[in-house]
């Protein structure tokens, strides 16, 4: 197996603006409203060709603030499973989004969250 790559981050926040404000004047991110099902969801390129993209998505206050990663894997179930074996837990079960995307996040050993996903298929 290869390396597998980290693509994608998420910062999950009850003040959006203010999230997106603070990002915006300390590293100069510029964001994009993209909106879906589930509320707000601003994107950003962070960094440019050498940073990776990542989104701020609103949340309504039922779950707490968070920062996540996102690797992408070929395999999302069978990547959960893996966790599994190596001491993590699966804390949202493998999903597909309308899109296709299919993702999942997880909780390593000392309880950080991080998140799975493998695009949706090209075509």
């Amino acid at each position: 197996m290869s390396s597998i790559p980290v693509t994608w981050f998420e910062i999950g926040s009850d003040r959006p603006d203010e999230v997106q404000r603070f990002y915006a004047e300390l590293f100069d991110w510029t964001f994009e409203e993209q909106g879906g099902p589930q509320g707000s969801y601003r994107q950003t390129t962070a960094g440019g060709e050498r940073g990776i993209g990542g989104a701020i998505r609103g949340i309504d206050g039922t779950e707490p603030n968070y920062a996540i990663f996102y690797a992408e894997v070929p395999d999302v179930a069978e990547s959960c499973r893996r966790a599994e074996a190596a001491g993590g837990k699966v804390l949202l079960p493998p999903r597909t989004t309308p899109s296709g995307l299919t993702l999942a996040h997880l909780l390593d050993p000392s309880g950080n969250r991080i998140g799975l996903f493998t695009p949706p298929p090209a075509g």
